[in-house]
């Protein structure tokens, strides 16, 4: 579903455009799980207070949870709490974590270190491994279910600020644009989405998200964000080599001590599994490239037998928000 468009009008034989603009009580930019979360959650308002609130969720993706890479464990009490009933509406959970393994690498051993022995965050048994890209589409479709608008197919390209300087909306980017600059006859200017309240959920480092950082001073007098990049390739596996429900993390090899990451194995259903590798961007070595690193990590000898006679379906990329003891 996509806003209505603005013909426009030729003037001096230049074909010349304004900006349409639609209103809503709430503006969300990004359907992945939070912004998804939030329209559902201000929807149940409504349902439950008799009032009515206007809520509209853009995303850059071609539909919902077309970018959304992460390998998940994912923990199902933010679920329960949002929505109850979710098992018996169908949402994607399908694989409960049932073993779980944590590994230290070198160059030619592992090391199984039991998992009662780790931080209570690495414990995922009652967990569930999920497709997140799928979770987000059924997301989508309670929010949707419930009243919200949600335009894929959309980036918000601008903050838009009253007269006082307050954030009242965004505005998508223009189509039809040459690389020069130009406008192609097929050229339409970028919508304006105004709002009384705008959500910003656009996952780590947002191109809207920094530039408000910036404009509102908020990374002041705060401890600053670290940051790691996330690689992640789907896998079908070899029937005989998978283990629906098995999550396995390593540390270590190929990575020195010196440089934080290490990679998460997560046996989904159907014979996938997501195999994924993490470096922290604070990397001392300028010649380390964390791809490389993580196709070393897959010929390990307690990594490449799991992947032997099986095929690689997808693969990714993404920024992450690092925390803890780092």
């Amino acid at each position: 579903m996509a806003p209505p468009r603005s013909r426009g009008a030729a003037q001096g034989g230049v074909k010349a455009m304004e900006r349409e603009s639609m209103d809503f009580d709430i503006v969300i930019v990004g359907a992945g799980p939070a912004g998804l979360s939030a329209a559902i959650r201000l929807r149940q308002l409504v349902a439950e207070s008799g009032t009515e609130m206007s809520v509209c969720v853009i995303d850059k993706g071609s539909e919902v949870g077309a970018h959304i890479l992460s390998g998940a464990c994912f923990e199902s009490r933010p679920l329960d709490e949002l929505i109850p009933d979710w098992k018996d509406r169908g949402a994607p959970l399908n694989t409960t974590v049932s073993r779980e393994r944590f590994m230290f690498l070198t160059a030619k051993r592992s090391f199984s270190i039991p998992t009662a022995l780790l931080p209570r965050q690495f414990h995922n048994r009652g967990n569930y491994i999920v497709s997140l890209g799928n979770l987000c589409r059924w997301l989508g479709e309670q929010a949707e279910a419930l009243g919200a608008e949600i335009y894929p197919g959309f980036a918000a390209a601008e903050v838009l600020y009253d007269s006082d300087g307050r954030v009242c909306g965004v505005a998508t980017g223009d189509m039809g644009v040459a690389k020069d600059g130009t406008h192609k006859d097929s050229y339409q200017p970028g919508m304006e989405l105004r709002a009384k309240y705008t959500l910003f959920a656009e996952g780590c480092r947002g191109s809207l998200s920094k530039t408000l950082m910036e404009r509102f001073a908020l990374g002041e007098g705060v401890d600053p964000q670290t940051y790691g990049i996330g690689l992640k390739e789907l896998w079908e596996l070899d029937p005989a080599r998978h283990h629906q429900g098995l999550v396995v993390h390593t540390a270590g090899w190929p990575m020195g001590l010196e440089t934080w990451g290490g990679s998460f194995i997560y046996h989904l259903e159907d014979n996938q599994a997501a195999v994924g590798y993490v470096v922290a961007l604070d990397y001392e070595n300028p010649h380390l490239s964390p791809f490389e690193e993580f196709q070393r990590f897959k010929t390990h000898p307690a990594i490449r037998p799991m992947l032997e006679g099986g095929r690689r379906i997808a693969y990714g990329a993404r920024a992450l928000n690092e925390g803890g003891l780092q």
